[in-house]
């Protein structure tokens, strides 16, 4: 294994702010000087602009812009696989345009990376649902290498194989997973440390975030702070290095608030000698 050390960010909102130094100075003060930053997909340059300003002032490390795309989605099984990401027909092409949006703005403030969900991908390659977001993301993904950047992943509603298998199919060169190995869980689709035998090669980021299975059809796992989940991390980050993970673990806490911050800090002394 290699003791080449990990950095450790955080995951940070910039949806509704105006003066994005504000979320950017709580990273600082957190003594961290990486994040990824969820926004919408359909954000101006001007925002991009004022948003790179913000974290250069406060020495803060933009990782990845992760994108969201517009329109209602779902967070559960029932309307999720027909809500979320790109591959429900109805809202792809709109999707698609907003994620190529996105990408032009990351590659004009150099921002290295764009994640996003893609969806609950279909298992079956024959489906014409799978059929389509591969081709909605291999336009993405052309559109991040005219602007010399990366389309990251984050997993969730699709099991390993068939991430692996989209990746594979798309087939361009800057394609990488945003691990959540919570949402794994959340979702029940992986055990993370499994997982990664599995993608482990095309992991670029992480967001640090624990979690536990389902209890019912309808609903998500539960997630949980960082030590309170089923999330392996002594055994994940060591897994992580070994495929040759040298990336960023941005700590994710679903909540907002005092609470949020102690956790992020519970966490971080979690990872830090793991790193």
């Amino acid at each position: 294994m290699t003791n080449d050390k990990l950095q450790i960010g955080v995951m940070l909102s910039a949806h509704g702010h105006r003066d994005f130094e504000e979320p950017m100075a709580k990273v600082a003060d957190l003594g961290l000087k990486h994040c990824q930053v969820h926004w919408a997909a359909e954000t101006a340059l001007e925002d991009g602009q004022a948003l790179r300003q913000a974290a250069d002032k406060c020495g803060v490390t933009i990782v990845t812009l992760w994108a969201m795309p517009p329109g209602r989605m779902v967070w559960d099984f029932v309307q999720g696989p027909t809500t979320i990401g790109l591959v429900p027909p109805a809202t792809r092409s709109m999707r698609t345009a907003t994620m190529e949006n996105a990408a032009r703005v990351a590659g004009a403030i150099g921002v290295p990376s764009i994640t996003t969900h893609l969806g609950f991908i279909p298992e079956f390659p024959g489906d014409e649902d799978y059929f389509g977001t591969v081709h909605a993301v291999r336009s993405i993904a052309q559109v991040c290498q005219s602007e010399g950047i990366e389309f990251w992943f984050e997993t969730g509603q699709e099991t390993p194989v068939t991430l692996l298998r989209l990746i594979e199919d798309v087939g361009t060169d800057n394609l990488g997973i945003n691990l959540d190995p919570a949402n794994l869980l959340m979702y029940g689709k992986a055990n993370p440390i499994d997982a990664v035998d599995v993608f482990g090669q095309y992991v670029r980021g992480v967001h640090a975030k624990d979690g536990e299975y389902p209890t019912d059809g309808t609903h998500l796992g539960v997630e949980k702070p960082m030590g309170e989940g089923r999330v392996n991390f002594p055994v994940l980050v060591p897994k992580l290095k070994d495929k040759g993970f040298r990336g960023v673990l941005a700590i994710e806490r679903e909540i907002s608030g005092p609470q949020q911050v102690e956790d992020i800090k519970r966490a971080m002394a979690i990872l830090d000698p793991l790193c």
